[in-house]
């Protein structure tokens, strides 16, 4: 059949060449693209021999190319068998089926998840340190900022590279550390291609959403910080204030 013609030849070829002495030799079929579904979708076969490229079938010139003067008759033969380029071809539309699959499932844009806490800083003349963690997005390309009052805010700044998360996925993590000052908004924003805009995750709005469920009054103390809430609420909340003790 078609795969056995084209084994064969290929077989043989490899056996010419390891009679010239020839220790390590291998073949190679891959599917190059850059945008799944269009025409430049390209399957390539190659055949190597002691790391050295004997001869090539391109989809896009449709023909097996020699690159040494051995491989040529090699490739006149293959070129002039009607089953061999039958079978290309088949094997070139399986590609572009494969790439039309990739965009399809790997390069889905996958929202990251965020997590935003403090953590104790060690060893820092800052009193608090706020990690800002994404986790699970696609692709890899991620920006995540740290705003203090709006404005954007490099000192003390640290991040991690994007790392591989398993299962095509992404992690990264930047830290901040900061000494809180009275009034202060500090926030982390994170851009990333599946999410229509910029997203903001305020620490200070982290802290009071945990208070919203609480009816009448509640007072709360971040011993760590120093940090006074006071809230007053009425079914509905009134008045939310934050007060900063002497550091």
């Amino acid at each position: 059949d078609n795969m056995q013609a084209t084994n064969f030849v290929f077989l043989e070829l490899l056996l010419v060449f390891s009679s010239e002495g020839a220790f390590y030799g291998y073949y190679l079929a891959h599917c190059q693209f850059n945008s799944p579904g269009s025409s430049d979708v390209v399957f390539v076969e190659q055949l190597y021999f002691n790391k050295i490229l004997l001869g090539q079938y391109n989809s896009t010139l449709g023909k097996v190319v020699a690159f040494t003067k051995k491989a040529e008759e090699f490739a006149d033969i293959l070129n002039k068998l009607p089953r061999f380029l039958t079978h290309e071809m088949r094997r070139t539309n399986h590609c572009k089926i494969s790439a039309q699959l990739a965009n399809e499932k790997l390069l889905t844009a996958v929202e990251p998840y965020v997590w935003l806490r403090s953590v104790k800083a060690e060893y820092s003349q800052h009193q608090q340190m706020l990690v800002c963690s994404a986790y699970d997005f696609y692709p890899k390309k991620i920006r995540v900022t740290w705003l203090k009052d709006g404005k954007n805010i490099t000192s003390g700044v640290t991040s991690t590279d994007e790392l591989p998360n398993g299962h095509w996925l992404y992690q990264i993590h930047s830290y901040l550390e900061f000494t809180p000052k009275p009034g202060e908004k500090i926030a982390c924003m994170v851009e990333h291609t599946s999410l229509k805009e910029p997203q903001l995750y305020d620490w200070a709005g982290l802290l009071l959403g945990l208070l919203f469920s609480v009816t009448g009054f509640l007072f709360f103390k971040k011993k760590s910080i120093g940090e006074t809430v006071v809230q007053s609420n009425r079914n509905t909340i009134k008045t939310i204030e934050i007060f900063y003790s002497n550091l």
